[in-house]
């Protein structure tokens, strides 16, 4: 008993617990404090940059970047270091990018631009390591710094503070101060803000200045959108010095002149209509003008000034330039007769020939020279160059791929070759060129929202899977998932929306409202699930869960009328349902015969009119045999039980062999009965064509008939005459009837009596061998009689000796005719 007591006291404790978590899970009071503090502030931040930004009067793009940055700063895990992938946390040492204003970790960035260096100045690719100051870019804006730029100190944001001590209510990394950063572009004034990350916003100095055209009265503005229009035209004199300027107030230099006039060329020979931009312009006219030797013509197109002297007269050089010559313009220069000696393109050799005019030949003396990796050596022309065919085995500048190009002479080049190598954030692939080392981390930013989308921030790329989502400020604008159309007011959330707390209000089936809380979304305990071994033992599910449950039943008396419509009765408003009083129906059935037997029950009325003591659907049926007589002809009975007025028609089937007893037919009854003897034979028909034979052998060619088939038989059939040559195609009836006969013409007798000849021919021709074989086989058995021996030769034959050639020719031939053949 004690350990039952026990074991019932822990359960309550644990039930009461679970109930406690439970009502906690759904309420969002910490909840609400936590956003009632974020709410704040952001109200705050919001508060400042709207009043900055109504004072600014411009735009303000660069200021929203700032506010950006200044809500990161204040969110604990919302700045990342793009090269490690992790938060920036307040006590660690920061350096931010003046181009992007990113904020990396100060040992990730001096181990970036270090590696950076390295990979830049390597030896292996290029040979003036050491000599050149090589910059470093930034990894996300690739904005590039020189090496001596390298950081490697901590300051705070406006760089005036170093190592910027960690205070809770100032922003991560910030010394509060002013900031005192020069805008940009350069306005002359200074930043106001404290200490910030991001850029600068624009500035809101107040000035005193006038339209772009100076027009306009000078106007109080801000600095940052001091350059205002006056929307009046220009005014000012274009390049062309005949109009002016009809665009309105703008900045900057005016437009060329749109307007077209008539100008003369450079020469002033030709007039066209040309753009006021473009007053200059040349025609094609070449000058002609007699130069002052008399003997030429100027030679230069459309030109202005004077045309100079001829080009040919004073002291005037041979073609290698040794000697000089004082001629007449009219007489050609003459060569000298001495070698030319200019320096050929080999850069080595000079040209052997006598001064001549032109370019000198190419060098054609033959040289020892190596090739450019410096293996090989051979003697060849001058001006050819000599690369080997040896590769290069030298590893590239990545350290995994060989350089492979023909005679290289060890400055090879970089591997062209793309890394594809997955980058930290397992969603992109590095798309640079083949390199040693790690690879750049990925530039790509992600952006992760909240549930309704209106909160965004940007994280690199693989750290949304790790970041939670953003809280958002805004309303919850989901849907109610009660019944009611509006829910209680609460902000964008993940997960489901907090249970109803409002009163039902639902109409009840009985038209009254119900007057309890909502209950869609009820907590129900669950019971019988699960029995515990003993208070050790923790509950594997949960002890509550979220379920709908129907309204209270309503108690509001009302009157009710029983089924059979025999008495009424006040009911209870959840249960005024129709009753039964147990006693007989008693309407009348549809057969017009019987009444109903069963007790008080519910009876539709189809008709409002009809008479109240007719039976209806619900109503026994009467289970007597109809008995009226059947239509003449009929042989089945009704199928109908008792019933009102005429039998329907026998719908019943038939099952009948056709009239060619091959097929089974189904007929109605009612239609065989009703026909006439024309009508019987085509339905006992199958359609089908008659399967009897005729007597001469073919298949009749009616449809399924009743009786015997017709002996006209129209199939037609081939009439052949005694020598089967002649055919013709006649109806099989005609021959059965003898009417027609094939008789043979005068060619087949002919042929019929040439082949009787032929045939006595060959019969003859086979006694006469038949006896010569005889005779064979009686000499040859008179000769075995005999004994005589095999045939010697006869004295009288002499034997004639074969010359040589007769001998050796088919030897000879042979080979000759087989060459023949293969020549051919």
């Amino acid at each position: 008993l004690s350990s039952q007591k026990k074991f019932d006291e822990i359960k309550k404790a644990n039930q009461a617990a679970a109930k406690k978590l439970v009502e906690d899970q759904f309420s969002s009071s910490s909840e609400d404090d936590d956003e009632d503090a974020e709410v704040k502030q952001g109200k705050i931040l919001a508060k400042t940059f709207t009043i900055y930004t109504s004072q600014t009067d411009g735009d303000a793009s660069e200021l929203e970047r700032t506010r950006q940055y200044m809500n990161e700063a204040f969110q604990s895990g919302a700045m990342t270091c793009l090269i490690c992938i992790a938060s920036v946390k307040r006590n660690q040492a920061v350096w931010s990018c003046c181009g992007c204003f990113c904020i990396f970790h100060l040992v990730c960035i001096q181990k970036w631009a270090k590696d950076s260096l390295f990979l830049v100045s390597s030896p292996l690719t290029d040979d003036d390591f050491g000599k050149k100051d090589y910059p470093w870019p930034c990894p996300k804006c690739r904005f590039e710094y020189k090496r001596s730029e390298t950081p490697s100190r901590y300051y705070c944001y406006c760089g005036k503070v170093e190592n910027p001590t960690l205070d809770p209510w100032l922003v991560p990394h910030s010394c509060g101060q002013i900031c005192e950063r020069e805008f940009k572009p350069s306005c002359g004034h200074k930043c106001l803000l404290l200490c910030h990350p991001g850029p600068c916003p624009p500035c809101p100095k107040m000035v005193t200045i006038t339209c772009h055209c100076k027009k306009a009265k000078p106007v109080p503005r801000r600095c940052s959108a001091k350059e205002w229009s006056c929307c009046l035209p220009c005014g000012r004199t274009l390049l062309c010095g005949q109009h002016t300027c009809e665009n309105s107030c703008h900045a900057g230099d005016c437009q060329p002149c749109p307007r077209v006039s008539k100008q003369r060329c450079i020469c002033g020979r030709q007039t066209a209509e040309r753009l006021c931009a473009s007053p200059q312009w040349q025609c094609d006219q070449v000058c002609g003008k007699r130069l002052p030797c008399g003997n030429h013509t100027c030679e230069q197109v459309c030109h202005a000034g004077p045309c100079g002297d001829c080009p040919r007269s004073g002291k005037r050089s041979c073609p290698c330039e040794k000697s000089k010559f004082t001629l007449p313009c009219t007489e050609d220069v003459p060569t000298c007769g001495d070698s030319c000696d200019k320096v050929l393109e080999c850069g080595i050799h000079k040209c052997s020939q006598r001064c001549h005019r032109g370019p000198c030949e190419i060098c054609r003396q033959e040289v020892e020279k190596q090739c450019r990796c410096g293996k090989h050596t051979k003697r060849m022309p001058c001006h050819k160059p000599y690369l080997c065919e040896t590769k290069c085995t030298k590893i590239r500048d990545c350290q995994k791929h060989q350089c492979r190009r023909k005679c290289c002479s060890g400055n090879c080049p970089p591997c062209d070759q793309v890394c594809g190598r997955t980058l930290g954030c397992r969603n992109h692939k590095c798309p640079s060129g083949c390199h040693r080392g790690s690879c750049n981390p990925c530039p790509e930013t992600v952006d992760v929202k909240c549930n309704c989308g209106k909160t965004v921030i940007k994280v690199p790329c693989g750290r949304e899977r790790t970041i939670k989502p953003p809280k958002c400020k805004q309303l919850c604008s989901r849907p109610p998932t009660c019944h009611h159309s509006t829910q209680e007011k609460h902000y964008c959330h993940f997960g489901g929306c907090p249970p109803c707390r409002q009163s039902c209000q639902k109409t009840l089936m009985c038209g009254h409202l119900c007057p309890v809380s909502c209950h869609d979304e009820a907590l129900v305990k669950q019971t019988g699930l699960h029995q515990s071994a003993g208070p050790w033992e923790q509950p594997a599910e949960p002890a509550f869960i979220q379920t709908a449950l129907p309204c209270p039943p309503c108690e509001v008396p009302i009157p009710v009328e029983c089924l059979g419509q025999h008495e009424v009765t006040p009911l209870p408003c959840h249960c005024a349902n129709p009753y039964s009083c147990k006693r007989f129906c008693g309407r009348l059935l549809d057969c017009q015969n019987h009444t109903c037997m069963k007790e008080c029950h519910h009876v539709t009325k189809l008709n409002s009119s009809a008479d109240g003591k007719r039976a209806g659907p619900e109503c026994s049926q009467c289970e007597e045999e109809c008995s009226k007589p059947r239509p003449s002809g009929c042989p089945h009975r009704c199928v109908l039980p008792c019933h009102p007025g005429d039998c329907p028609s026998c719908v019943q089937m038939l099952k009948i062999k056709c009239h060619c007893k091959l097929s089974i037919l189904y007929i109605e009854c009612l239609k065989l009965t009703c026909a006439d003897l024309k009508e019987k034979e085509l339905l006992i028909s199958c359609k089908n064509q008659c399967p009897k034979e005729l007597p001469c052998g073919h298949r009749c060619k009616e449809i399924c008939h009743s009786g015997s088939c017709p002996l006209n038989c129209s199939q037609k059939v081939k009439l052949r005459c005694l020598c089967k040559r002649l055919k013709k195609e006649i109806q099989c009836s005609k021959i059965q009837d003898g009417q027609v006969s094939l008789e043979c013409d005068a060619l087949c007798k002919e042929m019929k009596r040439k082949a009787s000849e032929i045939k006595e021919a060959e019969a003859k021709a086979a006694i006469e061998e038949e006896k010569r074989r005889q005779q064979a086989e009686l000499e040859a058995f008179e000769n075995r009689l005999k004994g005589r021996r095999k045939n010697k030769k006869r004295k009288d034959e002499v034997e004639v000796e074969q010359s040589s050639w007769q001998k050796y020719k088919n030897l000879i031939m042979l080979p000759m005719f087989g060459v023949a053949v293969v020549m051919v």
